[in-house]
């Protein structure tokens, strides 16, 4: 079989073994995503249709790229069918749209993110008289969020805390307004795209035995990082067949702040009995002086699966260690460094700043800036700028023209003389009490939401989009009136036709409804595919999940920092979950690796002397290599 060539003998069981359930314990660099892959290609060659495997990870980036390495393999022996390669929100919205009606929701609804949910329940806090000093509306969300991860109801929440303390009771209040929002806006947000399908798999044995029936090979990747609710998801599609294939790697949890527990990698086989354990210990990235610091740090901590990485690469260069005076000095020192990297010939974008939190990225970005370095900043978000937040209103109104909270938007944008006054008087059944005038108003724009309604059924995604730029008036509004900050923004209404193309394999609502949902889900990561212009790339640890790098420099390696602490370094965060951390940043370098840390470092507003971390101290130090380079100097030389 041609297609395990190359395979080491670990991966090549992992893709071989085809039932029952097993747990594949995969290193950094070690090649899970190839056995992944793999393994669904053998499946089919073995007779298993395509459409009963299903795949799931944790990005759109991550999906789609799976997606498209099983597609081409799959191409060469002349398969179309494909299976289904999605992220938990993306499998957990294909499961309401194709058996939510018995829990009365529609076939085409729209999904909130932060900002929508943050939104409506600023709205419902202003509604009870509640400032946001007193309740935050994202303080709200998040205790929203945890009960929908424990898989408890507005109502449940409601009746448990109608009566307790003030936090817990405007809680509730606002849930329940929430939720109402929610239905009548025909619209989901992210959290109910993994809770709802639990309770309906779990509350009707005839959807989840079809849902067994369909998927009868399920693939679970970075395991570890599933919460609870995640892996009751799993476990209820696999309950059936048993063939529940999930791959993890222990030491890179990294989200338990989030929800994410180990336990579901770590007790799988007492899930299992009968499961298989499966490690890949090869690491194919990093140079063995990498690998080698990598094994010394993680090996500290307890609550794990042994394991110890190999390489047969070459040891390749120490890794450089920097103490610079001040952030800013170090700033300067890694911006200089990468300078002289890429007149030696590494890409920009094949250089990443880490750091362990987001304050860091300001003085990084004056260095960059000063040192005439390319770079591009993860995290703000291409779906989450006004202009496509503009865009994404108009579409999704046009899907369902019920939409207040869209139509609110979008009435303004570009303004056209319907003021807030005047719409609130629509939400409010106050039609009767509108001027001529605005009637009029009202009357011209809701023929154009009727006219992009009736096109939703017959468009592309992209023809769509085009649409929509035109008959909203956004482009006479950016690019025939506007200024040049407004033609460049109407450059990212343009990029979303691109992105909208995607999805361009049928016309009709169906496929929209794909692109709103990526739109909705998308990640940080996701941000590497709006094609802007290269260039070094800054980002937290976190957001660096997944990803690899030629060169990495990864900053603040100071006690309290990173490890990090709370203000004061009075109370330690989870000191394993550091190390994690710590381990998941030096394992994205394939060539070069350097730290940095400053002596002193303003943290709001007030100087703080640090010590060393206490990670470097768990190198050998025959692996590392000190630099003692003063910005300053290499500046004048400059």
């Amino acid at each position: 079989m041609s297609y395990l060539q190359g395979l080491n003998e670990a991966q090549e069981r992992a893709v071989l073994k085809k039932d029952g359930p097993v747990s594949v314990l995969a290193g950094a660099g070690s090649g899970k995503t190839r056995v992944l892959t793999t393994r669904i290609y053998h499946l089919v060659r073995e007779g298993v249709a395509p459409s009963q495997i299903l795949a799931v990870t944790f990005t759109n980036k991550a999906a789609r790229e799976m997606r498209e390495r099983v597609r081409t393999m799959l191409g060469g022996d002349g398969t179309t069918e494909s299976p289904f390669v999605a992220t938990f929100h993306g499998l957990g919205r294909e499961l309401l749209e194709s058996y939510g009606r018995v829990m009365n929701i529609p076939r085409f609804f729209s999904v909130y993110d932060r900002d929508d949910s943050e939104r409506v329940i600023g709205a419902a806090l202003k509604a009870l008289d509640v400032g946001t000093k007193e309740m935050s509306p994202r303080s709200v969300l998040g205790r929203i969020s945890r009960a929908k991860g424990e898989g408890i109801r507005a109502q449940e929440f409601y009746e448990k805390y109608a009566r307790s303390g003030f936090g817990a009771r405007i809680a509730a209040e606002v849930w329940l307004r929430y939720e109402k929002a929610l239905k009548e806006e025909k619209a989901l947000d992210f959290d109910d795209l993994i809770s709802l399908p639990v309770l309906l798999l779990e509350e009707h044995a005839d959807i989840r035995k079809a849902a067994q029936e369909r998927w009868k090979y399920v693939h679970i990747d970075e395991y570890q990082d599933t919460n609870a609710l995640q892996g009751r998801l799993a476990n209820l599609l696999a309950g059936m067949h048993r063939n529940l294939f999930v791959v993890g790697d222990i030491d890179q949890t990294i989200y338990t702040w989030r929800g994410a527990t180990i336990e579901n990698l770590l007790e799988f086989d007492k899930t299992y009995p009968e499961s298989e354990t499966i490690i890949l210990e090869r690491n194919y990235r990093s140079t063995r002086n990498l690998v080698d610091a990598a094994n010394g740090v993680i090996e500290k901590n307890k609550n794990r699966k042994e394991k110890y990485a190999t390489t047969e690469r070459e040891s390749g260069d120490r890794i450089v260690v920097h103490l610079a005076r001040s952030a800013e000095d170090e700033a300067r020192w890694i911006a200089l460094k990468i300078r002289e990297l890429i007149r030696g010939g590494t890409r920009p974008e094949e250089i990443a700043i880490l750091f362990r939190t987001n304050f860091q990225s300001r003085a990084l970005e004056e260095g960059l800036l000063r040192a005439g370095v390319p770079y591009k900043l993860l995290g703000t978000h291409f779906f989450a700028r006004k202009e496509v937040k503009d865009m994404l209103a108009w579409m999704r109104l046009a899907m369902e023209p019920g939409r207040e909270a869209d139509k609110m938007r979008a009435a303004q944008a570009p303004p056209r003389g319907i003021g807030k006054v005047t719409l609130g008087k629509l939400v409010d059944g106050k039609r009767g009490e509108l001027r001529p005038g605005e009637v009029a108003k009202v009357e011209q724009f809701e023929h154009l939401i009727e006219e992009l309604h009736r096109a939703t059924e017959t468009l592309l995604p992209s023809e769509f989009v085009k649409l929509v730029i035109e008959k909203s008036g956004i482009r006479q509004a950016l690019v025939e009136e506007g200024t040049a900050e407004d033609r460049d923004r109407f450059e990212n209404i343009e990029e979303l036709a691109s992105v909208a193309a995607r999805y361009d394999t049928a016309p009709g609502q169906a496929n929209i409804a794909n692109f709103l949902a990526e739109a909705a889900l998308s990640s940080d990561q996701d941000e590497m595919d709006q094609g802007e212009k290269a260039g070094v790339m800054l980002m937290t640890v976190h957001a660096a999940k997944g990803l690899e790098f030629h060169t990495v420099f990864v900053g603040g390696l100071e006690e309290g920092l990173f490890p990090h602490s709370d203000m004061g370094g009075e109370k330690k965060r989870d000191e394993e979950e550091e190390r994690r951390l710590f381990y998941v940043a030096m394992t994205r370098a394939k060539e070069r690796l350097f730290l940095t840390l400053a002596r002193v470092r303003k943290i709001y507003g007030s100087d703080f002397f640090s010590e060393p971390s206490s990670f470097l101290a768990e190198i050998d130090s025959s692996l590392m290599l000190y630099d003692e380079t003063d910005p300053y100097e290499t500046i004048i030389e400059a």
